[in-house]
Order: structure tokens, then sequence, then C-alpha cells
């Protein structure tokens, strides 16, 4: 069975970086399948090709001139062409691209056109045949992924070629329009593509070698997590880990394809394996798997007596929140108290949400504090071991950390606790001493 590998936009970014994906491609047969991304940042003061895209397309359909805003855009390809040596010119692909910037063609067509030229690219590089995503990745007319139509399309057009490249992050609408994923979305075309063809592993290169236990901008040198499960890695991925694209898990989740997500720079490390169930991996080498948070949060606390026993009384609240097309992350609750944790993005959206809340719900007393920060402690290991948020409350507690809200699914798999945004970075810091460096982590 073959291997699908994902290389994201760092290990794609200049020509050198081509070449060691070339190498890694060919230390291994059986590495067939390939989605690159648009090329990443070279340097730190860089700009991805993404961005330039979008900035290009919007000075495009702000009355610019559309060929000599591409120019940048250009350069950078062809100069990643001709370091490559590769004798290539894409120049009709250009033109095609400026003529649908000036047709106005959108910017889900404007961004894609990052990864397609970097597909072009790398299969001539390689001697791989190129599919275009946009001939066997598809999407419903409400934009919504078409999964059923996307895996037997490419069921169909992969099993007859030997080795592909196929640009990550778009696909098409049924008009023919091109529609992308949100950010990231090339770790989704890979998993979706190691679905359709039964694929023995989907190895995600990246520029770190594995998923760390926390933000390595947060704690100095966090340890690489060998092995984990796609629930912890979903459960670490939604809270903030962005190695992966969260919803990267399912396809390959459902068809039970383990990922590997692997370094480019240091393609000998053994990076960080991804199993579908916990009963596939070894025993952890801590209590807690990782760590993960975001900010912008708010909390809204309602007081009222006897909500317990009021029938009816969280309907109300959640037909409001439906109503209002506002979602929500927790609702831990006490016996006259629930608190709705709601990231400001969606609080946004409704501005009197709250004068709402107290018409459906006539609570006694209503607060929102909208600079909460939310911090994800994640591990199997904890499911066993006792005492694991006497501890987690334990370091918050020495460090003088006020914890505002404390949620812990019924799996064990997870507990989260709430603080001030001014108290995150710290928190995540005295979590990962208590439990990584301890002698007893």
């Amino acid at each position: 069975m073959p291997k699908v590998v994902k290389f994201g936009g760092s290990s794609l970014a200049d020509a050198n970086q081509f070449r060691k994906v070339a190498d890694i491609i060919k230390a291994d047969k059986h590495r067939k399948l390939v989605i690159p991304s648009a090329p990443g940042k070279r340097f730190g003061a860089d700009v991805k090709v993404t961005d330039m895209l979008y900035g290009c397309y919007e000075a495009v359909c702000a009355g610019c001139d559309s060929v000599k805003e591409f120019m940048p855009i250009a350069a950078r390809y062809n100069g990643i062409i001709s370091d490559l040596g590769l004798h290539l010119n894409l120049d009709k692909e250009y033109q095609t691209i400026i003529d649908n910037f000036n047709k106005k063609s959108g910017v889900d067509y404007a961004a894609s056109r990052g990864e397609y030229l970097n597909g072009i690219i790398l299969a001539n590089f390689l001697g791989f045949k190129f599919v275009d995503a946009a001939q066997v990745i598809f999407f419903n007319t409400d934009g919504s992924f078409d999964a059923e139509l996307s895996d037997a399309t490419l069921s169909l057009k992969l099993k007859g070629i030997k080795n592909a490249v196929i640009p990550g992050f778009y696909g098409s609408m049924p008009d023919g329009r091109i529609k992308t994923f949100s950010r990231g979305g090339s770790d989704f075309t890979g998993a979706v593509v190691a679905r359709a063809v039964n694929a023995v592993v989907y190895e995600n290169w990246t520029d770190v070698s594995g998923v760390l236990v926390a933000d390595p901008r947060i704690v100095n040198n966090p340890k690489v997590i060998d092995s984990l499960s796609y629930r912890e890695l979903r459960e670490l991925s939604y809270m903030g880990a962005t190695v992966l694209h969260e919803d990267a898990i399912f396809p390959v989740r459902r068809a039970g394809i383990p990922i590997n997500i692997k370094n480019t720079n240091e393609p000998c490390a053994a990076g960080t394996m991804i199993v579908p169930e916990t009963a596939d991996l070894p025993d952890p080498a801590h209590i807690i798997t990782g760590i993960a948070g975001k900010k912008n949060f708010a909390a809204i606390t309602l007081e009222k007596d006897e909500m317990n026993s009021e029938i009816g009384f969280f309907r109300r609240i959640l037909t409001l929140l439906e109503t209002e097309k506002i979602s929500f992350e927790h609702i831990p609750t006490g016996i006259d108290t629930m608190t709705l944790v709601i990231s400001n993005e969606n609080l946004a959206k409704s501005p009197k949400l709250v004068e709402k809340i107290e018409k459906v719900a006539k609570p006694n007393h209503i607060e929102v504090e909208d600079d909460i920060a939310l911090i994800a402690v994640v591990g199997r290991g904890m499911r066993h071991k006792r005492g694991t948020a006497t501890r987690v409350f334990a370091a918050l507690s020495h460090a003088n950390i006020n914890i505002r809200i404390i949620d812990q699914g019924s799996s064990e798999l997870n507990i989260i606790v709430g603080v001030h945004e001014e108290d995150f970075e710290n928190a995540v810091k005295v979590i990962y001493d208590m439990f990584i460096l301890s002698a007893k982590g």
C-alpha cells in the first residue's frame, strides 16, 4: 500500500527545500502520492505566497495594474524553477491567473493558485504526474466538503497512476468555481487522499520534529510527544496546537490510517505517531500528553435560585444561542449557577446577546468577563492516575493564578481551566513544569 506524504509551506519555501523534499520521497519507494502547500516563509520577515496572492487579488479588485501586482509572485516561482535547473515555463499559467484576477474570479481562486503552481513545479522536479485538485476534490453547493464524491473520484483517478502530485488546500464547487478549505487545509487534502487510496500511513512533513507537549513560543524547548491517539490530537488541535489542521483527523481516523508528523529538516527524527485507538499506544511517559490553549473568550455567568429544578431552563438558553447562530465552547454548571464560555468573535455576532439571555432566563444576577483564556490539559494517562486535577490546581495556585472556570470531560481525557488572559502564558509554563519537568511527571 502507498504512503501519502504532505509537505507544508516551510518545507517548500525555496529550491533548497525542494531538494530536501525530493530526497525524502526518493528514500522510500512507497511515498507515491505527494500533497504540496504553497511556498511559505524563507526567513522571518518574508511573506508567504498565499498572503502575496491575497494582497495581489485585493489590489487588482481595487483597480491596480494586475500584471505589475502579480510580478513578485511570478518572480518567486521563477526563482525556484531557475534554482532547480528545470526546463519549465509557467508564463501561460501566470497569464491565466492574471486574466481571472481581472475577471474577479474570487478570493478562493486567488488563494488556491499558490498550491496549484507549486504542485506543477514539484511534479516536474520529481517526474510525477500532476493531478489538479479541482478535478478530484469536491464541495457541495452549500460549500461543505463532498466526501463521498471526492473519495470515489480520487480512488478511480489514482488507481492507474504510479506516482502523483495533488495540490492541497482547494477543490471545486458543482459549478466549477474554486473553493478552498480553511487555512492549513492542505493537511485535510492529504488525509482525504490517504483515505481514498487506503494508505498504509499518512506522513505530514513540517518544520518541527513532531507534536510538542506545549507551545514553544511559551515553553522553552518543550518535549516532543512520541505517540498519541486521534482523540488526544483532536483535543489539542481544537485548543490551539497548530501542527495539524484539526479536521484532518476525521478522514484517516474512519479508515484506521495512522498519521506520522515528521520534520523536513530532520528527516531521520522519529517524529510523532498518531494512531486511531488508545489501545494501540504504549504507556505514556507522563501523566499528561500535552497542553494547549487559546485566548479571546468571554464568560457569561448566570445565577438564579433553584435553577437546577426549573424545567426547560437550559433548553431556553440553548435555543437562544441556536437562533442567534452562536456556538459555545463549554457550559460548566452548579446548582444555581451556569457559565457560558463563548469566543469573543462569536459574541460579537450578537451585540445584545446578554440582554436576550436576561429576557429568556430571568436570572437573579448575570456577569460578563471578556478577558478569558482557556487551557486544556490532555492525556490518556489521566484516567488511571489520581490527583491529576489537584496537581493542576496546585500548580496554578502556587503561581498566584486565579482559576475562573473548571471543566472536565466525562471521558477523563482532558481538564480545561479558564484563567485571565494576562495569566495565560505563565499558567501554561507552571502546568508544564508540574507534569513534565517534575520527578513525578
